[in-house]
């Protein structure tokens, strides 16, 4: 008789993520920026007798690798870029402030940006890496003794970071010299949309189909984002511009049907995903479609898909896109409400209180000549900022993946400085640390190791003693401080970067539901131009979704003191994006019939009871659901 299996003892949802890491491929055109970034332009710095300028420009450089992530050329400069200026302009505050106020009143500054900062890192991801190194140049900036002035050292580290993105827009990447190789991340961006589109008609009728409109989600994502940049507008010039945005504007209709036929629940042929993966291979190769296989229109959703194939195969061969599709971005409306909003608050309170007390203790520890031969007090500050980042995982996650790289990073360079010559060993180190950054990003505690490293080697290069040990205290006292602030009580319900996502998902999901009830009613007169905005509202709805299940994950892994605060919210945005299914199978019913039958209409008024409870439940704040007129 067998015995037995033991019970698998289940980690607690904070220690499973911090040992959790991403996985992929190892990106090797980002290691090879990497590797020519930082390096090179310290070497550059020390040749020319102008150390402390490329010890600036290399930390510069090093935030722009953290921010080098996959993606198109075009949408790097944003990603890079914006926060590139917002560090340069944090280097010339703080290098300001700190050369003509004392502590008391560079305290209060520094903690009145830290305020502004976390209220603009809550708009999204950009926003928040511009928010970071504002502050964490503000701190260097202030804390760094320097001979160059503040409007120098801004130049500096802007000119670091600027090198980076021209290598980033410059070197081709492996496997794209056939063709044109500029637009290589966005072509991989468009066909993996249609790769997710196939899988999911795949996953129909199957536990896989929730995943998989997810995942083609995400996809869409990707894609809008990679199509976002200078290079590529509404009215694009170049053939090849014009014709990545029509194969992207083609699929918007093609997982409108594919998301209606994952909702109805029933297995469709196995050709109805091979239209969708002749497609993806042509956008990869530059290629006509050739022919494609028809799937059966024996319903509406599969005459949707079959519709949206044959305008697939015209928009690749005619390179035409619809003018009036197009996406819309962030109002100035929205980014005030996400500053201002409960959001907002939370983490610029949350950001200032502890970029303030770090600033406060360092440079009393510093007055107190408990740093020794160290006048780098900047350390502790810039470790704060990055702890009270709630986009890099949950609290305690942050706390013991810092603590625990900042160790093993000090502890790694204090054998490589004993060995080492001077300076040409640590600049080949400053090399190669960036060349790790894009691989060490997975995971936190790595990271956190690598930039230990780079940072380290980057200060004796600049003259200073070796400070492995200080830094690890003041590493743990930085994790002290966010642990104590991250737990205290604030002004209004806590959650509230939870609580803002679901409410910008609830108004978008209606938004979206609104506008399908106003083409049935007649009140929207159906046409293509309706249904690009139908379309555009559809892309609005699922991204702000897919943002406020991320942001549920992060909290449902807090310790149970915070993560408390948020329960019952993924019960919401799980009703929600079944009503934004529903919406969709309802708007392709639309399209096919001229109509909606009571029961779509019994469908919609019985989610929106399911969420109207929820929302009570929950205490969500959110407009009131459009009106759905009663089946019968």
């Amino acid at each position: 008789m067998s015995r037995p299996a033991r019970p698998v003892l289940a980690l607690p949802p904070w220690l499973a993520h911090a040992l959790r890491a991403q996985r992929g491929p190892v990106p090797w055109s980002a290691v090879t920026r990497g590797a020519l970034a930082a390096g090179p332009l310290l070497l550059v710095a020390v040749l020319a007798d102008r150390t402390s300028l490329g010890v600036v420009a290399a930390i510069g450089a090093m935030f722009a690798g953290i921010n080098d992530s996959p993606g198109s050329r075009r949408s790097a400069i944003r990603r890079l870029g914006m926060p590139a200026l917002a560090g340069a302009a944090g280097m010339f505050v703080g290098t300001y402030a700190g050369d003509h106020l004392g502590a008391v009143p560079l305290t209060v500054l520094l903690t009145c940006l830290g305020l502004v900062a976390g209220a603009i890192s809550a708009v999204g991801s950009v926003a928040s890496g511009a928010g970071t190194q504002l502050l964490v140049a503000a701190a260097v900036g202030a804390g760094m003794p320097l001979p160059e002035s503040g409007w120098l050292r801004a130049v500096a580290y802007l000119a670091g970071a600027v090198w980076l993105l021209g290598l980033r827009l410059v070197l081709p990447t492996p496997g794209s010299l056939v063709g044109d190789f500029r637009f290589d991340g966005e072509r991989d961006a468009v066909a993996r949309v249609y790769d997710a589109v196939a899988e999911l008609l795949d996953a129909v009728g199957t536990d896989r189909a929730t995943a998989r409109r997810a995942a083609l989600t995400a996809a869409l994502d990707h894609a809008q984002d990679s199509l976002t940049g200078p290079r590529l507008r509404r009215y694009a010039s170049s053939s090849a511009e014009r014709r990545l945005h029509a194969q992207y504007a083609a699929a918007l209709p093609l997982g409108e049907a594919a998301t209606a036929i994952a909702w109805a629940g029933e297995a469709v042929p196995e050709r109805a995903s091979e239209g969708p993966r002749l497609l993806a291979a042509a956008v990869r190769g530059n290629t006509h479609t050739g022919p494609l296989p028809a799937p059966s229109r024996s319903a509406p959703a599969l005459r949707a898909l079959d519709d949206a194939l044959l305008h697939a195969a015209e928009a690749f061969d005619r390179g035409r896109a619809n003018r009036d599709l197009h996406t819309r971005r962030r109002t100035g409306r929205h980014v005030m409400s996400a500053v201002f909003g409960a959001g907002g608050r939370e983490y610029g309170l949350r950001v200032a209180l502890c970029f303030g007390a770090a600033a406060a203790l360092a440079q009393g520890l510093y007055s107190a000549q408990w740093y020794g031969r160290h006048e780098h007090w900047y350390w502790l500050p810039a470790t704060a900022v990055f702890l009270v980042k709630p986009d890099l995982g949950p609290l305690v996650s942050r706390v013991l993946c810092r603590a625990a790289g900042t160790v093993l990073g000090a502890l790694l360079f204090a054998g490589f400085a004993a060995v080492l010559p001077r300076p040409e060993g640590l600049i080949a180190l400053v090399a190669l640390s960036g060349a790790l950054i894009p691989v060490a990003t997975r995971h936190f505690a790595a990271q956190t190791a690598v930039v230990t490293v780079l940072v380290l080697a980057l200060v004796m290069v600049g003259g200073e003693p070796q400070a492995s040990v200080s830094r690890i205290g003041e590493t743990l006292l930085a994790c002290a401080i966010v642990l104590v602030v991250g737990h205290l009580p604030m002004p209004g319900q806590r959650g509230g970067g939870v609580r803002a996502r679901l409410g910008a998902a609830g108004r978008a999901a209606y938004g979206y539901l609104d506008h399908v009830l106003r083409e049935a009613d007649g009140a929207a007169q159906r046409g293509a131009d309706t249904r690009a905005l139908r379309w555009t509202l559809r892309r609005e709805a699922y991204r702000a979704l897919a943002e406020a299940r991320t942001a549920i994950a992060l909290a449902a892994a807090e310790l149970p003191a915070l993560a408390r605060h948020t329960q019952g919210a993924d019960d919401v945005v799980a009703t929600l994006e079944r009503l934004v299914d529903t919406t969709t199978a309802c708007a392709v019913h639309l399209d096919d019939s001229g109509r909606l039958t009571p029961w779509h209409l019994a469908q919609l008024n019985e989610l929106l009871d399911e969420l109207a409870e929820e929302r009570d439940r929950v205490g969500l704040r959110i407009p009131d659901a459009p009106e759905v007129p009663v089946a019968g």
